[in-house]
């Protein structure tokens, strides 16, 4: 059944656009960031805009599937992590507040993976707890973007419940061991130009996880040492192709705000290709759980796992569902990429001189090489 949506904690419409690639149709977004509003009402302009969730009194009538990618900023392991009652994060009660008035039959969630593991898996069983209480099954899975043929190492939980139905029928229909990276020679590399000190966001042919934050408190973009030696960073339409959207999808927000803030939008974005692989999964539920024990109540939860009124139980899983074919990452940017700059350069390079950090030689020689030639 193709589903009328509700999409709260819209940002730039990363859920709704792929739920509409799967053939899912959506009515209503609430947003209330200026930049990604100006982006929803000119891409998606089918729905009606509504600016903060707070104000909402309802659903609206037919609504067969809420989405809420919530606030990460309290869950993240870069973030305050504040937990699930954070000031930002602790914003999700208000869908609850909302499927206590007017239930919706599926709701769907996606946040950080960290939320897991912060204060012993407190976000991911107040989430829980509530879906239950309100009468939901519910099953999650935490899943790469790699596996949908992008090059970006970006895991994210996507958690979808039902009133009456099983949700893990759209949840684990298929999976696939994820490939080891392999040697380094030859490739694009990605890595965190912000970082440095305890941690490089290392990846081969892929950048790391777009972020709409950084270690140094602003919106960036990672960086990319590429194959001939360069050290550069992808331009913002890359990085919108690096989550799933068409090139461009956020020049709206450029016209609202300032024009970093296309970064921080497009990092906070859910991928497109995922959410549309959930999208396209509600329509066939062809998968089936495999439970391999009862959750404890103490502690980290797994990756994947299911619960209801019967309990809660992890699941055997992967974080790939499938294996799309991927474009090494040199081959992927369509963009002229910006190199990076000498003060940016010097002072990763210096953190990661003075760190423990383990690194390929030839990677320190690029860095030093492209610091030469931007201080001419």
């Amino acid at each position: 059944m193709r589903m009328r949506v509700t999409g709260l904690f819209a940002g730039i419409g990363g859920i709704e656009l792929g739920l509409a690639n799967a053939g899912h149709g959506t009515d209503l977004l609430c947003e209330c960031d200026p930049g990604a509003a100006a982006v929803l009402a000119e891409r998606l302009p089918e729905a009606c805009l509504v600016p903060d969730v707070r104000d909402m009194d309802a659903l609206p009538p037919g609504c067969d599937l809420v989405t809420a990618g919530f606030p990460c900023q309290d869950l993240s392991q870069c973030g305050r992590t504040g937990g699930i009652t954070g000031d930002k994060s602790g914003l999700v009660s208000h869908l609850f507040r909302l499927l206590e008035k007017s239930p919706s039959p599926w709701v769907l969630i996606e946040n950080v993976p960290f939320m897991l593991r912060l204060g012993g898996g407190a976000a991911i069983r107040y989430l829980a707890d509530r879906l239950e209480s309100l009468g939901y099954r519910w099953a999650y899975r935490v899943v790469d973007a790699r596996a949908f043929g992008v090059p970006q190492r970006r895991e994210r939980v996507f958690l979808l419940a039902s009133l009456h139905e099983d949700p893990g029928a759209a949840l684990f229909s298929g999976g696939v061991e994820p490939p080891g990276e392999g040697d380094h020679a030859g490739r694009a590399c990605g890595f965190y130009w912000t970082e440095g000190n305890r941690g490089l966001g290392w990846a081969v042919d892929a950048v790391p996880t777009l972020k709409g934050g950084s270690g140094l408190g602003i919106p960036s973009p990672p960086a990319i040492w590429m194959p001939d030696g360069r050290i550069v960073t992808p331009d913002i339409r890359d990085a919108e192709r690096l989550q799933g959207f068409p090139a461009g999808w956020t020049e709206p927000a450029g016209r609202a705000a300032k024009p970093s803030h296309r970064w921080k939008l497009a990092g906070n974005a859910v991928c497109v290709r995922a959410a549309a692989w959930v999208g396209f999964g509600l329509l066939r539920r062809g998968g089936a759980a495999e439970p391999t024990g009862e959750l404890s109540e103490k502690g980290s939860w797994p990756k994947a796992a299911v619960g209801g009124p019967d309990g809660r139980f992890a699941v055997r899983s992967t974080t790939w569902p499938v294996s799309m074919p991927a474009e090494p990452l040199a081959e992927f940017l369509r963009f002229e990429p910006k190199p990076l700059s000498a003060r940016a350069t010097a002072g990763f390079l210096g953190r990661l001189l003075r760190s423990s950090l383990r690194y390929p030689a030839e990677f320190r020689e690029a860095l030093e090489a492209h610091l030469a030639l931007m201080r001419g």
